[in-house]
Order: structure tokens, then sequence, then C-alpha cells
């Protein structure tokens, strides 16, 4: 080896370490993002990503309007054993003809992005740029749900999911497994067939209740509504009984069988998630689909309420409790987030942002209480729509100009999926607690198809990267990275 070679050599073997050293010194961020299916988990992770990476319209994220930020770029994935946010393919769906919205959020993944800044003060900008890594972890929001079931007893479960079942907006979709299990008794011996059909039937109910309203707050486990790797596992393959007066905890009864499983479910999926994943979160964005739940009526409206409640005991636990031990930290700053705002006018997007107000309030105070900072905003990550005035009769009226999903009914008419149309969606009213009122006959004024994503392009002719339309993203992500990045 001459002598050129060994100090290229040892100039690289300092690089890297040097690079090593750098990783390692730079402060990490977890960023995780929640909510209920369709919600817009994937599209509003897909946007951040390219809007940082890109530059994009992001007039209120300080770092980026004040031209501080010298550089993103995405790093290879930083935890082996957490899936990558297939950030690539979902933009590729967005931008494709015709656009599509990506697959819903069905499992945790994760995807890290860096950014390199110069800091606000003239002090630190004088030892150079800064770099911060962003951990996105992203996660559905019916696995928090689960955080209800680790206090809970068999028996608690079983009342509860019960009850939850004979609401009249669940009785229809839950009307073969409640069938199945009033036929059942809890004292019979174990019978694994049984375990299997009583199993699939309850998971058929609340597929079945979600579908026609993705607002449900489900008693839990949340893995039934999406299992992830679970899919098949023997861990679901548990049911609640109709215990009444006869329950029994006698070895070998189907009760003590079907208990025995709740129990391995806790210990083996719910508890590993809020250990290994949960835990780590730093900043925290909720989002929820306030719309569907407002066209669904006031009953969609209370259980959206209790599946926020359900969601936000994860911000706030109690004083000794099995989550509280694991926490060493807790995240200091939420933002809940009701999303598809473009598909209002934006007169109407404070009352949006009062109805999640309204829906969150109790676990709102909770989570400042516990000191961490918390913001309500109504959002679109990606905006499918916009505004424009159309006349009916003498009056003018703000529409929303979009192309309705397939099968999409406004005003009773059905759209093909291919054809723009300009709609008036209605307006929410002044006083948005009316909208939890069956009487007030409030949610008959308002409609809120879903829209196909907008036509996008990656690359101008000039080879820059234009900018995806939104509302409000650069605000959410000053409010949870901003401060950092002074």
């Amino acid at each position: 080896m001459d002598l050129t070679d060994f100090q290229f050599q040892a100039t690289s073997a300092l690089r890297s370490a040097g690079q090593r050293l750098a990783d390692l010194m730079t402060p990490t961020v977890r960023l995780g993002v929640t909510g209920l299916a369709r919600s817009g988990k994937t599209v509003f992770i897909t946007a951040l990503v390219r809007a940082l990476l890109t530059g994009g319209r992001l007039p209120y994220f300080a770092a980026m309007a004040e031209g501080r930020i010298e550089r993103t770029f995405l790093e290879p994935q930083p935890d082996d054993a957490i899936p990558r946010f297939a950030y690539e393919e979902h933009l590729a769906d967005l931008a494709g003809d015709p656009p599509r919205w990506p697959e819903s959020t069905r499992r945790i993944s994760q995807l890290r992005i860096t950014i390199t800044y110069q800091p606000s003060s003239a002090l630190w900008r004088a030892l150079g740029p800064s770099r911060l890594h962003v951990d996105i972890v992203d996660y559905p929001g019916e696995w928090l749900i689960d955080l209800a079931l680790i206090e809970e007893s068999y028996e608690g479960w079983c009342a509860t999911a019960l009850k939850d079942a004979q609401a009249p907006h669940r009785a229809a979709a839950a009307k073969d497994w409640l069938a199945f299990m009033r036929g059942l008794d809890p004292a019979a011996p174990a019978d694994e067939q049984v375990a299997l059909k009583g199993a699939e039937l309850f998971t058929r109910y609340l597929q079945t209740a979600r579908s026609g309203d993705p607002t449900l707050a489900a008693p839990g486990p949340g893995r039934f509504l999406l299992p992830g790797d679970l899919a098949g596992s023997p861990l679901l393959t548990f049911f609640p009984l109709a215990l009444g007066e006869r329950r029994t905890g006698a070895r070998g009864s189907l009760q003590a069988m079907l208990a025995r499983r709740f129990d391995s479910y806790k210990s083996h999926v719910v508890k590993p998630f809020f250990r290994d994943h949960f835990a780590r979160i730093d900043r925290q964005i909720v989002l929820m689909d306030a719309l569907s739940a407002i066209n669904a009526g006031p009953a969609a409206l209370d259980d959206l309420s209790a599946s926020m409640g359900a969601i936000l005991r994860a911000f706030r636990p109690g004083q000794n409790t099995w989550l509280s031990s694991i926490l060493a930290h807790r995240v200091d700053r939420i933002v809940f987030a009701a999303t598809k705002a473009d598909h209002l006018h934006h007169a109407s997007h404070d009352r949006l942002e009062a109805v999640l107000r309204m829906l969150a309030d109790e676990a709102i105070e909770r989570a400042e209480v516990a000191g961490a900072g918390v913001k309500v905003m109504a959002l679109a990550a990606l905006r499918a729509t916009r505004e424009a005035e159309a006349r009916s009769g003498r009056q003018m009226l703000p529409v929303i100009v979009g192309t309705p999903l397939p099968g999409e009914r406004v005003g009773g008419k059905t759209f093909d999926g291919r054809t723009e149309a300009g709609i008036f969606p209605g307006d929410l009213p002044e006083d948005v607690t009316a909208l939890r009122r069956p009487s007030s006959g409030s949610t008959q004024l308002v409609e809120f198809p879903r829209f196909r994503p907008p036509r996008l392009s990656l690359e101008m002719p000039s080879g820059e990267a234009p900018p995806f339309p939104h509302i409000r993203l650069d605000r959410a992500i000053e409010f949870l990275i901003g401060d950092l990045l002074q």
C-alpha cells in the first residue's frame, strides 16, 4: 500500500467516524401520527415529507419561511424491527393517472427525515449548521383504544361489549354474533371450534359496523379491526360472552379459556406495543374524520368522542398504573386535527375546529393539566378541491369544486368518479352543539362527499418540484417541530 492509498483510507475512516459521531450527537424527535381508519394518516405523512423535502409552500413554518433550512433528506430506516413507511409508493399513487388515494395504515411503520438548518441565534449560527432527525411513526388509532383493556377484567370487558352491541345504531351489525353468544353456556367445556366461530362473528360485527360508520368507538380489541401481522393468530380467537348470572371461573370451562386468551392478548400484544413504541413518542398528532361523523349523525359524533377519550387516555396515564410505570417522559405537544377541511368552504373552518374541540374537550383538558402544549385545527394535508361561487336563484352560494369519488351522492345525485362538480356542502351551525341533538335537524343541512385526489405533477419543466396544495399543513409542522429548529 503506497502513501496515497494510506492517506485516502485514513481520511475515509476519519470521515466515517465523524459522520457516526454526528449522528450520535444529532437530536431526534419521534413524531407519532395516529387516528382512526380513513382519517388521512397516510396522506398526511406523505404530504408532510414531500413538503419538507421539496421546500413546499409553507409560510407559517418559520424555519423554512426565513430561509434557514439548508437541506432535508431521507435517512435509512433507523429501527431494523419496524417496517419503513412506503413514502415513494404512496407519492406515486397520488401522482398517478388517474390519481388515487394510498392504502390506509394497517400496521406500524416509520420514516426518518433529517433537517439541516441554520439556528436563529447569531451565536449558534457562528458554530455552523445544526441537524435534527425527525422519526415519523405511523400507527393505527385503533391500537391505542386497547389501552382501556390493560386495567380491564375479562368480565368487565364482556359487559361493556354487550352494552355497546345493543346500541340502536349497531344492533343490526351485531345480530348474528348476539344470537350465537346468547346460545352459549359460559360453564360449558372449552371448545376450540366455538372459540373460532365466536371470534369470527364478533370480528364480522365490528367490521360491518365500522364499514357503515368509520368513527365507530369499538370496545376493543383494536387488532380485531386492524390485525396487522396478527391476522389468523390464535391471540385473536376469543370474544365476549353474555355472562349475566352464569359466571364461572371453573378450570376447563369456555369462560376460563376465553378469559385466559383475553389476558394473553393484553400481555403479548397490547403491553409490548405501548412499551416498545408508544412510550418513545415525543410529539403527537391525532387525526380525526369529524366530517364523516357529522354526516352520520349524533350517535356517530358520540362514538367519535368516546374514541377520542379512549385514545387520549394514553397521553395522561394516572398514578401507579401499568402505563405510567413505563413512561419515562410524556408527550409534550399534541395536535388534534380535523382532516378534510377542503370539503368545506373556508368560512366554516372555525366551526369545524369548534366541533373537534367539543368532541375532545375533556380529553384536551386532561392533556393540558399534564403540561402538554395542545393545538386544535382543521386541516387538509393535500387539498382535493378549490373554492368558487355558484348562483342559486338570486343568491350566490360558496361552493367547493372537485371530482367526487364513484358512488358518492349529494342532493340525490350519484357521481361517476370522472365528472368535476361544484357542490354546496351546506353550513355547519354556529352553535355546533346542535349537531349532537337528534331533534334539531341540523345534520340534514350538511353533506360531505369524498373526492378524488387532485391531478398532481412531481416535476415542472424547469426541474423544480411544484408545491402540493394544502390547508394549514404548515401550521401543524410549526407547532410540532418548529421550536426544535430555533
